[in-house]
């Protein structure tokens, strides 16, 4: 889809469809909003008269409009209450129109400028931007391997519309930013939703390969004898059951100072999860595609980060293999090395994620990376604790944890700050190994923090466990269904925070 800010009035374009909106309450209509409404006749408060519409976060409906204007279909997309507005509720809002009007076979549409400008107090860059965002994420689709003709051709344009002229360069920024950080979250949305048979971990490094090229990143792939000689028993171990050899994937952007320090983003990239030896039950076992959703994150992350150069520098690490059931399979009671020299006691030969990002935070150490953030899905038990509206956040540096958290704020993702106990450490303790890779039912999510907190140790580091966020079982807002492509967006705001202070810094 083609998305570009246009100066003009809204009800006078030659498009099939326009989006407005409406706040939850408001009794008549405002702005846009207004002039539309009065083009039909009334029409629209019409619908708030006979209560079919109250501008409910969501709500939608489409009039037809009998040839009274030039586009042929109004969408109004209720924004729900005033105070509760946000960049969210506008991502969602739009994001629920342009599906509408594609399945309505609308090619061109446009859209007010500013959802909840004015009163909603969006600044318009800001407004721009989740507008942006909320038409490429919701009307992403996945169809690679679909011979059947989609029903519909989908929304080929997007117009922005702005009637002052002063604030189409601010429209334009946003516009620009949204449309590079939604096609990164959709190029992470499609690595998760290939077929495990189609995103192998030599599948998964061509594609960072072929990322980097594009983008002008640096790229190494490290291979089976490499990965050997650095030590990285966990990644061994953990692929020793598969026939697909392991990679370990590093991607580089060089956008600031040396004396700036890099930040470490590192992704779990296990491209197919069977649980090993501890099989996982085969119902829902075909959604184990997903368990390099962390890795995909970090390398459309980056893909972002190389598009918007920032002044800060960025490494992504990625460890990618599978886990499956293999004759030289990892055995429950085995026990590995780490990287850096920890030995690990494994009791279930499912909780693998951690020994490979064992690895991964132990070689960011040893590049000395910092900040460090990793992103997983790395439990069940996060996601039975929080759902699959928030990710878990495990920090051992206050601030750092505050900055992520703000800059998923920004971008739509949720994070819940999760404990870190002491007191929890004796769970994963071994009496064959310095560590053992679960500490049992209870408390599982953080035990499992716990572990890496001994790989990352006094490095400045987040978790961010993303196993019930990282994919949707229906259409919601700019989500829909399949990979979510959690944490893209996160990553890339904590990037532009830190090249903000890099800037202050050295002014």
């Amino acid at each position: 889809m083609k998305i570009k800010v246009t100066k003009g009035n809204i009800t006078r374009l030659r498009v099939d469809a326009i989006i407005v909106n409406l706040f939850e309450g408001a009794g008549q209509p405002g702005g846009a909003t207004a002039a539309v409404n009065h083009a039909l006749g009334g029409a629209i408060t019409d619908l708030i008269a006979r209560g079919e519409f109250r501008g409910k976060p969501g709500e939608l409906s489409i009039l037809h409009t009998m040839g009274k204007i030039r586009p042929s279909r109004v969408a109004v997309v209720g924004l729900g209450k005033v105070e509760d507005f946000n960049m969210d509720r506008a991502r969602g809002a739009t994001a629920e129109a342009c599906r509408a009007l594609s399945k309505s076979g609308s090619l061109k549409i446009a859209t007010v400028a500013q959802h909840g400008a004015g009163v909603g107090g969006l600044e318009p860059e800001r407004a721009a931007q989740a507008v942006a965002e909320g038409g490429l994420l919701g009307t992403y689709v996945f169809r690679r391997h679909l011979t059947k003709p989609p029903d519909h051709k989908g929304i080929r344009e997007l117009q922005i519309v702005e009637s002052d002229a002063s604030n189409v360069p601010d429209l334009e920024r946003g516009c620009s930013l949204g449309l590079v950080t939604a096609e990164a979250t959709n190029l992470a949305r499609d690595l998760v939703n290939e077929p495990a048979n189609f995103m192998t971990p030599t599948d998964l490094a061509e594609r960072a390969r072929s990322l980097a090229a594009a983008e002008g990143l640096e790229c190494d792939v490290l291979e089976p004898d490499r990965i050997k000689e650095l030590g990285m028993g966990g990644l061994l171990g953990v692929a020793q059951g598969s026939s697909q050899p392991s990679r370990f994937i590093i991607l580089r952007y060089r956008g600031g100072r040396a004396a700036g320090g890099t930040l470490g983003i590192i992704g779990k990239g296990l491209t197919f999860d069977s649980g090993g030896i501890s099989i996982k039950p085969s119902e829902g076992m075909g959604d184990m595609k997903g368990d390099m959703s962390g890795a995909a994150a970090v390398i459309a992350a980056m893909q972002a980060i190389a598009r918007l150069k920032p002044r800060v520098n960025v490494t992504a690490l990625v460890p990618a293999t599978e886990n499956l059931p293999g004759g030289r399979a990892l055995k429950p009671g085995d026990v590995l090395q780490a990287m850096n020299g920890k030995t690990m006691e494994i009791v279930n030969t499912d909780a693998e994620g951690r020994l490979i990002l064992a690895d991964a935070l132990s070689y960011a150490r040893k590049l000395k990376l910092s900040p460090l953030v990793d992103v997983a899905t790395l439990t069940g038990a996060c996601h039975v604790a929080l759902g699959s509206l928030y990710t878990g956040a495990f920090s051992n540096a206050q601030d750092l944890l505050d900055r992520v958290v703000k800059a998923g704020e920004e971008a739509g993702e949720r994070h819940w700050p999760m404990p870190l106990p002491e007191e929890y450490k004796e769970l994963i303790c071994s009496d064959v190994a310095d560590i053992k890779n679960t500490g049992g039912r209870y408390g599982g999510a953080i035990t499992a923090a716990l572990f890496l907190a001994e790989f990352s140790e006094d490095t400045p580091w987040v978790h961010l466990d993303i196993a019930g966020t990282f994919d949707t079982d229906k259409d919601r807002g700019y989500l829909v269904k399949g990979a979510t492509g959690v944490g893209v967006r996160s990553l890339v705001n904590l990037a532009l925070s830190l090249a903000w202070d890099q800037e202050g810094d050295s002014s």
